[in-house]
């Protein structure tokens, strides 16, 4: 069944602890927060959001958003992740329940980047081993496996904001760079700045004196990038570069690599040093949690701390509560994971009495027709529009600007009338209307 709401979105879920300052914006956009100091269960978080008529969660990456909860809670419109990865949420299932998805691409880059160039650096020094056996009372004073970054080349395995981001730090560092990518525009972006583009990852590995990888969960065609580096990339690195400081980083995705395969890259020596931010499986706040490198000390750990800064946390939070106050007032669509780089907007003078129709559809041929039929049967007039097919996900978002208003009468006729058209039910996911 198709939802229905009038007005801006009232009530928001806050999971995760992303920075506090996230509720006091949100309340002055005229929405209602409720924050979770501790992270319910699927079913727990059902009956959360279901109790207070939840419109939207807010959560950061590590609680899931499934199936499950998408169909047992009506009220539900969208969801807003404090991050940048997707992959904590089942899209399908939110595109067929006419719920949007938004994320925050941006504001944690500098931090996560700054990050990735500390760890170039110290793994290139041993700075992390020598701090402990300095501790511990030896002198190591020598240059055995020590590095400048001066003149090695690094491959960057992802080009995004974050990738780009580092490699023209690491140029400034003298650093030569190399980069994968699938797509094209990052293709032809990496090419206008000089860079190396690989399309195979054992030549860039090969190729290389580090590498970095900052894939997101699924390429430029919908696969999943789960497993993408095998034993055969790790036994490759810096081999055309022999007497480079082979250092290995993965601060984007816990299951790109399985552990067991770089720890035996590094057992074999093809590897010298590692860092890893993310892990296959990742424990909740409080949950215990089983190290898989704890017995390989060559591969330096952190706790996914990569967005983890004083100035990440409140910039994401302001990024968010932007992002999503234009969604709940105007139906603005900016940084979704059902297609990147979309923004959907209208551009023209608001005027009071005029409304804003926001339709999630299916793709079905007919269902825009519907739209169409009912604002001109309703007698009023469409002043602006724009429309996206998110064909991968089989959905579609409709904005409009109207002279007026339709009435429940007038919206359930337009349901009805697409599905006459379609010859299909349930085409319609979900309408709200905004009065100016």
């Amino acid at each position: 069944m198709a939802k229905i709401w009038n007005g801006i979105i009232e009530n928001a879920l806050v999971v995760e602890n992303p920075d506090q300052s996230l509720d006091q914006l949100l309340e002055a956009k005229g929405i209602s927060v409720r924050r979770l100091s501790k992270t319910p269960d699927e079913d727990g978080l059902i009956e959360e959001i279901n109790k207070h008529q939840i419109q939207v969660v807010f959560k950061r990456s590590k609680v899931q958003i499934t199936r499950k909860i998408i169909e047992s809670c009506p009220s539900l419109l969208a969801v807003q992740l404090c991050c940048i990865g997707d992959d904590s949420i089942d899209k399908p299932a939110c595109a067929e329940n006419g719920i949007m998805i938004f994320n925050d691409p941006i504001s944690n880059g500098r931090s996560v980047v700054e990050l990735v160039l500390g760890t170039i650096i110290s793994l290139a020094r041993r700075l992390f081993e020598t701090n402990q056996t300095c501790r511990a009372g030896l002198w190591e004073k020598n240059n055995t496996d020590r590095y400048e970054v001066a003149d090695k080349v690094l491959g960057i395995i992802g080009l995004g904001n974050i990738g780009r981001a580092i490699a023209r730090l690491a140029e400034n560092l003298g650093m030569k760079i190399n980069f994968y990518d699938t797509r094209q525009v990052s293709i032809e972006l990496g090419k206008e700045m000089g860079w190396t583009h690989f399309d195979n990852l054992e030549a860039i590995f090969r190729a290389s004196d580090c590498i970095t990888v900052h894939l997101s969960a699924r390429d430029v065609k919908g696969s999943s990038n789960e497993g993408i580096l095998d034993l055969l990339h790790f036994q490759s690195l810096g081999a055309d570069r022999p007497t480079g400081p082979r250092i290995f980083i993965n601060y984007a995705r816990g299951f790109v690599h399985t552990p067991a395969v770089l720890i035996q890259a590094i057992e074999e020596g093809h590897i010298l040093k590692a860092a890893v931010d993310v892990y296959p499986n990742e424990p909740r706040r409080g949950e215990s949690w089983s190290n898989p490198y704890q017995n390989c000390p060559n591969v330096v750990v952190l706790p996914h701390i990569g967005a983890s800064t004083q100035e990440a946390q409140p910039r994401i939070a302001a990024r968010v509560a932007e992002t999503f106050g234009d969604f709940s007032q105007f139906g603005f669509v900016r940084d979704t994971p059902f297609k990147v780089r979309t923004q959907l907007v209208l551009t023209e003078q608001f005027e009071t009495g005029q409304s804003i129709l926001i339709v999630c559809h299916s793709t079905a041929r007919g269902t825009k027709r519907a739209i169409d039929e009912a604002i001109y049967q309703a007698n009023v007039s469409n002043l602006s529009s724009v429309h996206k097919d998110f064909n991968e996900f089989g959905f579609a978002y409709d904005l409009a600007l109207l002279d007026g208003h339709l009435d429940e009468a007038e919206i359930k006729l337009l349901i009805r009338r697409a599905e006459e058209l379609t010859g299909k039910e349930e085409v319609i996911f979900s309408v709200r209307q905004v009065l100016i």
